[in-house]
């Protein structure tokens, strides 16, 4: 009856039927190919392709949450030992300022050579803890920033098709830092 319906309105205004024109079976095809898609469940399978990602850039985020604080712990630990440096290095001047003293009394010619050799070596000792401390302390940071930022790099662009240049500047990564 639809058919007829439709026929007589065409041949009332010389105009095609709605089905013999190429706009209806587009659409047609579009809303056949969408039912198809939600029938063979592409849609979940979407869903799942982007919840795993998304627990994937979770787990990397951890991962650089947990090697900053590993780094921030380091940092801590030789800022610890730094202070702990610069403390006996002060202990140690102190030390020999008392030296020093005690031995003026004792001697009075010889004693300012005495007191300036003294005191230079504890200055050359206090001088070299220091730079160690802060040598070992800038080592660190620059292996654990290598370290992290070589990781992060490498899950980030391990699928990227010119991941062997990549790879081979983050490997000299280390070498152009020092």
């Amino acid at each position: 009856m639809l058919i007829a319906v439709a026929h007589a309105a065409a041949e009332a205004g010389n105009a095609e039927p709605f089905y013999a024109g190429t706009s209806f079976w587009v659409a047609a095809s579009v809303v056949t190919f969408l039912a198809l898609l939600i029938y063979l469940g592409v849609h979940k399978t979407i869903l799942g392709s982007l919840d795993a990602r998304s627990a994937q850039i979770e787990s990397e985020l951890d991962e650089a949450r947990k090697l900053k604080e590993e780094a921030q712990s380091l940092l801590a630990q030789r800022q610890r030992r730094q202070r702990e440096a610069a403390k006996e290095a002060q202990d140690i001047l102190a030390h020999a300022q008392e030296e020093a003293a005690a031995i003026k009394a004792e001697v009075s010619g010889s004693i300012d050579a005495m007191v300036e050799r003294r005191t230079r070596l504890a200055e050359e000792r206090i001088k070299a803890a220091e730079s160690a401390a802060v040598k070992d302390v800038r080592q660190v940071a620059v292996e654990i920033a290598t370290r992290a930022a070589q990781h992060v790099i490498a899950d980030h662009l391990a699928k990227d098709p010119q991941a062997a240049d990549i790879d081979a500047s983050i490997e000299n990564l280390d070498f152009k830092l020092h």
